[in-house]
């Protein structure tokens, strides 16, 4: 019979549980809300996926970002968990296909976009489901006070409350400030939720500043840290779509394989170019804060900032895709100019 450590092992191909996992893992399992605010990489997914193959009915997953439910359900569906995704990339076709296969219970997880939610055809598919667990991923993105906010995670409570029965609800963030945590925990109408905060230290990670003079020295010490560490993977984060097209365009005449990312480029541009690094065919990235949610990749060395940050809370979130599969040597360095 399976329990919580035969599905992390079997599933997932952990021994043991990280810190704050089993908490919530059990409070779910005993039918409670739960709230974890766990930095990156400290495993949020498995405390919703662990749960969701052990409770009879199925977990619905809120996800912000296509590419972060695709990556999220293929690595599902290689490890043998039955999964799919039901959002704007898929045709009518393939969602009515999906949710009858849904309802036949062929799916342990489903991930949805927040605004499927409130589609005629998705409600009359949760009516009829037996929806044990509420996953609400990202979940900072339902506040108004959090930097990431959609407005349409707004509408997830009137959802629930359309539903026949209750499931458990589980909300998941990397980072949210105490105003943002009980946004949360209000706006879901979260009931005696178990509230994790494992804290924001990432003991793998080295800070450091880098004091440089002009547009020539920091240019040059950007250049020659990414030679420095030809076989590593980096993103070097910009404050505007111009800084990023220059950088990048500094690092293509160096010789460096890099990719670029903002708002400016086509969505077929920047899914090639997030695939790219992905996959270590351009191992660097020049981007903006509009590559963030949705970075599935744990292999990142470094972080650099070239400008400054927009505020410490997206300095945190970016700083943090370093380093995610726990190696050591992950570096965020910030570019400081002398006066």
């Amino acid at each position: 019979m399976e329990n919580k450590f035969t599905v992390l092992k079997n599933y997932f191909g952990y021994d043991a549980f990280r810190e704050g996992q089993e908490l919530l893992i059990d409070a779910i399992l005993a039918g409670r809300d739960v709230l974890g605010i766990m930095p990156t990489g400290a495993g949020k997914s498995v405390c919703y996926q662990v749960p969701a193959l052990l409770l009879p009915g199925i977990t619905l997953v809120i996800s912000p970002l296509i590419s972060l439910m695709s990556d999220q359900v293929q690595a599902l569906n290689q490890a043998g968990v039955h999964a799919a995704y039901i959002n704007s990339s898929l045709s009518e076709g393939q969602i009515a296909k999906a949710l009858r296969l849904a309802s036949e219970r062929r799916y342990r997880i489903i991930y949805a976009a927040p605004e499927r939610l409130e589609t005629e055809g998705f409600l009359q598919f949760a009516e009829r489901a037996e929806l044990s667990m509420l996953t609400v991923d990202e979940a900072h993105c339902i506040s108004q006070w959090g930097q990431d906010f959609r407005p349409s995670y707004l509408k997830i409570v009137q959802f629930i409350r359309r539903l026949p029965k209750r499931p458990v609800i589980s909300a998941f963030t990397a980072t949210a400030t105490e105003t943002v945590k009980e946004d949360i925990a209000c706006v879901l109408g979260l009931e005696r939720p178990e509230v994790l905060v494992t804290g924001f230290d990432r003991k793998n990670l080295y800070f450091t500043v880098e004091a440089l003079r002009g547009q020539r020295q920091k240019d040059a010490y950007v250049t020659g840290y990414v030679k420095e560490h030809p076989d590593e993977s980096g993103i070097i984060y910009c404050a505007t779509r111009k800084n990023v097209e220059s950088v990048h365009a500094m690092l293509l005449e160096a010789g460096i394989p890099a990719a670029r990312y903002h708002a400016g480029l086509t969505p077929e541009e920047r899914r090639q170019n997030q695939e790219d690094f992905t996959y270590d065919r351009k191992p660097v990235m020049a981007a903006t804060n509009a590559f963030g949610m949705g970075i599935d990749k744990s292999s990142i060395r470094y972080v650099l900032h070239y400008n400054m940050p927009q505020s410490m809370e997206n300095y945190y979130q970016e700083a943090g895709r370093a380093g995610r599969d726990g190696g050591a040597r992950n570096e965020e360095k910030t570019e400081g100019r002398e006066k």
